[in-house]
């Protein structure tokens, strides 16, 4: 488990790690990867036609029209969108909370990155109202916000917003000018997919959004890296060579040397394409992480802290702000010093909420359910197929405990 501060690394070095499955490789796809091991040249800057046709087909299926020719891949979400934020160039606005990996590429480049608070009602994407005020701030202090990045299934708070605050926050964007990126990466871990409404900006504004999606968050392992951008097919810069973002996003992973590897490429094609034995995991592993995700809402409200109800992803985002008096009998008094309480508590990462934007003092927490699964492959296996982990010994064991932390605080 990786510490807090590790020795000789830096803010931009140091990363929480993201929610994992606990699934081991599908065998379909471990004999695509070992039959392409021989391939020794990566995949061409942007990915080879094969993997793009599958691109375009994943959204096609998902009732966005889509052609190769509008889709770039990478090795990984945050090369490609250190790309994207590239090739629009201008300021960047972010929701608060959101993803710890997205402020670091505005860093790295040099950018200026604003926060925008989210609506009560769900994270992921910035208020629409505040969004216009924080505009016309950065211009009136002579600055150039031209991209605003949101997620429609959302980390770290694990919401899904409503269509209406997806289109209002789209729309108020738009108006002022600035294009979207919307990261879908965990649109496909929806606890309860008959119950819950995800709709993609793109949707909505089809000539103002680029979808990034990672395919690490449902359909292939995060240790394949592989993310895939789509662009707008109708956006009239794309006529031009010299203005088109995706041709300028293509120069971008050329200079870097992002290419995705040449024996990932079959297998991740084969993840896009959807078969069933893939869908099926996926749909599975996220009921089961919706399952945990749940109890553990309820843990953190029995213990008198406040957390949104979880509908996507395998992770849960808590205010611990009602226990303060309990924290601070601990030496806790700010987030920092909460991840660190909690790590060294549950025995697994507890990531403060400081790490994706939110204040210092706000004691907000997400915690990955990944830890209720086992502590071996055998017991991690055994919770992905029970009809209710749950109630599964020691996945209520591990429940148990992460209660009993919390109403220690209290």
């Amino acid at each position: 488990m990786r510490q807090t501060a590790p020795e000789g690394r830096g803010p931009v070095r140091y990363g929480p790690p993201a929610p994992d499955t606990g699934l081991p490789v599908l065998p379909g796809l471990a004999g695509l990867l070992a039959a392409a091991a021989g391939r020794t040249a990566p995949e061409p800057p942007g990915g080879g036609p094969v993997l793009r046709e599958a691109a375009a087909g994943y959204w096609w299926r998902r009732g966005l029209r889509t052609h190769p020719e509008d889709v770039v891949a990478a090795p990984g979400a945050p090369a490609l969108l250190l790309a994207l934020i590239a090739a629009h160039g201008g300021d960047l606005l972010l929701p608060r909370p959101c993803p710890a990996w997205w402020a670091p590429q505005a860093r790295l480049l040099g950018r200026p990155a604003y926060h925008v608070p989210t609506p009560a009602e769900a994270g992921g994407v910035p208020d629409p109202y505040a969004l216009l005020e924080t505009v016309r701030r950065i211009r009136a202090e002579g600055g150039d916000p031209r991209l605003v990045l949101l997620s429609v299934a959302d980390d770290p708070t694990a919401t899904v917003p409503a269509p209406e605050l997806v289109r209002e926050a789209c729309e108020a964007a738009v108006a002022e000018g600035l294009h979207v990126i919307s990261d879908e990466t965990w649109r496909d871990t929806l606890h309860q997919p008959g119950g819950t409404v995800l709709l993609s900006p793109a949707e909505m504004c089809p000539d103002d959004v680029t979808v990034l999606t990672d395919l690490g968050g449902a359909l292939a392992p995060a240790a394949w890296p592989c993310a895939v951008a789509r662009f707008p097919p109708t956006d009239p810069s794309r006529a031009d060579r010299w203005t088109d973002p995706r041709a300028r996003v293509l120069d971008v992973l050329t200079a870097l040397g992002a290419l995705v590897p040449g024996p990932v490429a079959p297998a991740v094609a084969h993840a896009l394409d959807e078969p069933e034995d893939v869908t099926v995991r996926a749909r599975r592993a996220a009921a089961v992480h919706g399952r945990l995700a749940g109890a553990a809402h309820r843990a953190v409200l029995a213990a008198g802290a406040l957390a949104r109800p979880p509908q996507a992803g395998r992770h849960l985002y808590a205010d611990l702000g009602p226990l303060r008096a309990g924290l601070a009998a601990r030496g806790v008094a700010d987030s920092l010093e909460l991840e660190s309480h909690l790590t060294a508590r549950l025995g697994a990462p507890a990531t403060g909420g400081h790490r994706f934007g939110d204040e210092l003092g706000a004691l907000r927490v997400r915690f990955g359910t990944g830890m209720f699964l086992g502590a071996t492959e055998e017991e991690c296996a055994e919770a992905l197929g029970a009809p209710d982990p749950v109630e599964l010994p020691h996945v209520a064991r591990a429940l148990e405990d992460f209660g009993a932390a919390l109403e220690e605080l209290r």
